[in-house]
C-alpha cells in the first residue's frame, strides 16, 4: 500500500495528514506551540501523588500537577514504582508513584494514567508491570515463533517486550540495539524517579507530529512532505537520529504562491471531517453526531431514497454507509461506543452481508476496532480503543 504524510503548520496548528493509496484516511492536530490540553500528552511519565480511593470500582485519584486528578485502575498498584508509600496497603492516600498518561484528557474527563508505564521505540515496546515476551500479530507466524525464541534472553521479572510490526522489514540485530536503549532508559527513569519530588515529569512524550512519525508503519510509505521550514528542520534533525536511513524520504514544500493545503486540499478535508454530515455517491448520507456517552451515526438515503426503497437499493445504500463509516471513525478518530442506524432491511442473508463487509472495513483500522454485534432495535454496536482525542476536540483545543 502507498502512503504518504503531509504535514503542515497554519493558524498556529500543526496538523499531520496520513495518505493511503493518495486519500488523506487520518488526521492528527495540536497547536503550534504546546499550549492548552497538549500539555499533559499520550506517554508522559509523572511522580503523581494518591488524592482519593474509590474502592467500589476499583479505582484511584492520582494527581500529576496541582489540579489535575487522573483516573487510575487500582489493580496498577501491584506493580507500582513507589516514589513515597504511606502505608501497607497497596495502595494508601498519600503514596507517591510513578504514572503514565495512558489516554488523554477527552472533553470533561480528566487524563487516565497507569503505573505500568511503557517506553516505545520504532520496533518494539517494554512494558513495565507485564513481563511477557509478545509480538505483533500482523507478522508472519513464523517470524512471530523466531522473535519468541530470540527475546528469550531478555525475559525478567520487571518488565516485558512487545515487538511492533515495523520490525517487520529490519534485521534482528537493529531490533535487539532498541530494546538494549529501551532497557536502559527504563533502568535510569527508576532510578532517577527515586530522586525526585512530587509532580516531576520524568519523561515528556515528544511532540504529537513526532510521535505520528514514530509510530506510522512504514512500509510503503514514499515521502513525508513538510510545508514548514522550521517543523522541516526539527524533523529532519529526529530522522537523522532515530532513523537516518529513512532521512530520504523528507520533502520541504515551501511554495508560498501554491502552499500545501492548496496541493492536496487538506483544508477542505478538514472541514469536511468536522461537519455533523458526510455523504454518499449514491446520494445517501451520514449524520455523525458525538455526545457525553458515545456516537451516534445515522445512515439516511437522501437523493437515493427511490432506491433505498427497495431491498436490493437498501443494501446498495448500506453496503456503501458501511465502507464510509468506518472512514469517518479512523479519519475523526472516533472511539468509545459507537452506534450505526442503518437502513432497515428485511432479508437475514442481506444483513449478515452487510456486517460482514463492515467487518472487513473496521479490520483496515490499525486503532483496535471491534463490530460487537447489532441490537434488537437494528443498531450496529461498534467499539474503538480511546487513545488521543477526537479531531473534532484537538482542533477546537478542548
Amino acid at each position: 500500500m502507498k502512503r504518504k504524510i503531509l504535514i503542515e503548520k497554519r493558524e498556529n496548528r500543526i496538523r499531520t495528514y496520513l495518505m493511503e493509496e493518495d486519500e488523506i484516511v487520518e488526521i492528527h492536530s495540536a497547536p503550534a506551540d504546546g499550549s492548552g490540553t497538549d500539555r499533559h500528552r499520550l506517554g508522559d511519565i509523572y511522580i503523581g501523588k494518591v488524592k482519593n480511593i474509590v474502592p467500589n470500582i476499583g479505582a484511584a485519584f492520582i494527581e500529576i500537577e496541582n489540579g489535575i486528578n487522573c483516573y487510575y485502575d487500582m489493580k496498577d498498584a501491584a506493580d507500582a514504582i513507589f516514589t513515597d508509600k504511606k502505608g501497607k496497603k497497596p495502595l494508601c492516600i498519600g503514596d507517591e508513584l510513578v504514572v503514565q498518561i495512558s489516554k488523554e484528557a477527552v472533553k470533561t474527563k480528566a487524563p487516565t494514567v497507569t503505573g505500568n508505564i511503557s517506553f516505545t521505540g520504532r520496533y518494539a515496546v517494554l512494558t513495565h508491570g507485564n513481563t511477557r515476551i509478545g509480538v505483533s500479530s500482523k507478522l508472519p507466524k513464523s517470524m512471530r515463533d523466531g522473535y519468541k525464541a530470540k527475546l528469550d534472553q531478555f525475559r525478567n521479572e520487571h518488565f516485558g517486550i512487545i515487538i511492533r510490526t515495523n520490525a517487520k522489514d529490519v534485521p534482528f540485530h537493529d531490533v535487539e540495539k532498541e530494546i538494549v536503549t529501551l532497557r536502559e532508559e527504563y533502568y535510569r527513569l527508576v532510578r532517577n524517579a527515586k530522586t525526585r519530588v512530587c509532580f516531576t515529569c520524568l519523561k515528556s512524550a515528544p511532540p504529537s507530529y513526532i510521535s505520528d512519525l514514530k509510530n506510522v508503519y512504514m512500509d510503503g510509505l514514499e515521502e513525508v512532505v513538510i510545508g514548514d521550514r522550521e517543523l522541516y528542520t526539527r524533523i529532519h534533525f529526529y530522522f537523522e537520529s532515530e532513523i537516518p536511513e529513512k532521512a530520504g524520504l523528507l520533502r520541504l514544500y515551501d511554495d508560498p504562491d501554491f502552499p500545501l493545503d492548496k496541493l492536496y486540499s487538506t483544508q477542505t478535508v478538514l472541514d469536511n471531517a468536522l461537519r455533523e454530515r458526510a455523504w454518499l455517491k449514491t446520494g445517501g448520507y451520514l449524520v455523525i453526531q458525538p455526545t457525553e456517552a458515545l456516537t451516534v451515526i445515522d445512515v439516511n438515503s437522501g437523493k437515493a431514497a427511490s432506491k433505498a426503497g427497495s431491498e436490493e437499493g437498501a443494501l446498495k445504500v448500506n453496503l456503501e454507509a458501511a465502507k464510509e463509516a468506518a472512514k469517518q471513525i479512523r479519519l475523526r478518530n472516533l472511539s468509545g461506543i459507537i452506534l450505526i442506524d442503518f437502513i432497515n432491511m428485511e432479508k437475514e442473508e442481506n444483513t449478515e452481508h452487510l456486517l460482514r463487509e463492515f467487518r472487513y472495513y473496521l479490520s483496515k483500522d490499525p486503532v483496535q476496532t471491534a463490530l460487537v454485534d447489532m441490537t434488537a432495535l437494528g443498531l450496529v454496536e461498534v467499539t474503538r480503543k480511546k487513545i488521543r482525542r477526537p479531531l473534532s476536540e484537538e482542533e477546537n483545543g478542548r
